[in-house]
């Protein structure tokens, strides 16, 4: 089993920066178990898209509304998966989740983490 908290959300003007932050525990909760890590976000009223993935083979995606924006990573060492937010719009403002995969096809979300972007 696998739990994952995200943490670095808040309230930034536009413009700003902010960095979150998912962090796997548990049994399996190691990043270099998942073959794929991704953040997705969920506006008010809007459908949970994907933002940014990362494989277990170094390959990136980036959806066209945050692609030279922001930056998705993972820190083997500290086991945790990053998301660099930087010059930040309005339209970011949104529940940012992480999800992690496995091999095996076992897939999990994490509780969210609130974004915030208004002056």
């Amino acid at each position: 089993q696998v739990q994952l908290m995200e943490s670095g959300g808040g309230l930034v003007e536009p413009g700003g920066s902010l960095r979150l932050s998912c962090a796997p525990s548990g049994p399996s909760g190691f990043i270099s178990n998942f073959d794929f890590m991704a953040w997705y976000r969920q506006a008010p009223e809007k459908e949970r898209d994907l933002v940014a993935s990362v494989t277990s083979d170094g390959y990136i995606y980036y959806s066209d509304s945050v692609k030279g924006r922001f930056t998705i990573s993972k820190n083997i060492a500290a086991n945790t998966l990053s998301l660099q937010m930087d010059n930040l719009k309005s339209d970011d403002t949104a529940i940012y989740y992480c999800l992690t995969k496995t091999g095996a096809g076992s897939e999990y979300w994490g509780q969210g983490t609130q974004v915030t972007v208004s002056s």
